[in-house]
């Protein structure tokens, strides 16, 4: 599932192909993907409009159109952008298409369809009404203000990583990466991390984070130190002798390192 680096990805991608280009016309529209607008209202709403700017917020990208329109993508399990030519092949599940007045296009593939798509007068309404939570890359720049996030939480660390409402833009993946460079059991309280604990977890998971995104989140290739290049049950642990095991935390697939990751203590940094 696309988490903060894609999406972080995506958007400087959005931003070289696609910003300063009247809309000729959308081509195609989900009605299935779209969120609290009908087709026809929001083919109207973009046509003729060009991209000014673009924002991120955790997994939602942004991109202004207007004094107070901005588009909403949510890229779900598989979406992704893609801008191609008109006689280039277009991708094989596109779930919106913009044609631009140069004969450029953009498309929205979304094979599951669990993305959305919608429209926000602006980016604070939007994340307000979502209840989402400070935007992940944002907030663990501020170590203090991060360990105040996870303060009065009595769940599993890894739960309350991933809890959109708390953190923005942390997933399943991305969680796991945090808690098996940092040491700590998937499964320890959040509530037992102390001050330098948290502090400590603040600075993993923006160094985490921004090389994910240097990185192209993957597709230039993962630290062999990092638990992405072997995220398989069995598997030899990069950072010590033991082994990659998989258990269930509030219903994910969670990978880690037993010998390392002890619950309740910090480990290696």
């Amino acid at each position: 599932m696309p988490e903060l680096p894609d999406v972080q990805v995506f958007k400087e991608y959005f931003d070289a192909t696609s910003l300063h280009k009247r809309i000729a016309q959308v081509v195609e529209c989900d009605r299935r993907l779209l969120e609290k607008i009908s087709r026809k209202a929001f083919r109207g709403r973009l046509k003729d409009k060009s991209f000014e700017a673009t924002v991120r917020h955790g997994k939602y990208l942004f991109a202004r159109f207007g004094v107070n329109d901005w588009l909403v993508l949510h890229f779900g399990m598989t979406g992704f952008l893609r801008a191609f030519k008109a006689e280039e092949k277009a991708p094989d599940d596109i779930g919106l298409l913009l044609r631009f007045e140069d004969g450029y296009h953009l498309a929205y593939d979304c094979r599951r369809r669990l993305g959305r798509i919608g429209c926000t007068e602006s980016v604070a309404h939007f994340v307000d009404e979502k209840n989402l939570g400070p935007d992940a890359l944002d907030l663990c720049r501020d170590e203090e203000a991060f360990a105040g996030r996870l303060e009065g939480h009595r769940g599993a660390i890894k739960t309350l990583l991933m809890n959109q409402k708390v953190v923005a833009g942390i997933g399943n993946i991305y969680a796991d990466e945090i808690l098996f460079l940092m040491g700590l059991h998937p499964k320890t309280k959040a509530g037992e991390l102390d001050d330098g604990q948290c502090r400590a977890l603040a600075a993993k998971t923006r160094h985490i984070l921004e090389t994910a995104i240097d990185r192209r989140a993957g597709a230039e290739g993962w630290p062999e130190s990092w638990l992405l290049p072997r995220r398989e049950e069995g598997r030899a642990c990069p950072r010590c002798s033991g082994k990659i095991h998989r258990i269930t935390v509030s219903g994910r697939g969670t990978y880690f390192c037993p010998r390392h990751q002890v619950e309740n203590r910090s480990g290696p940094s």
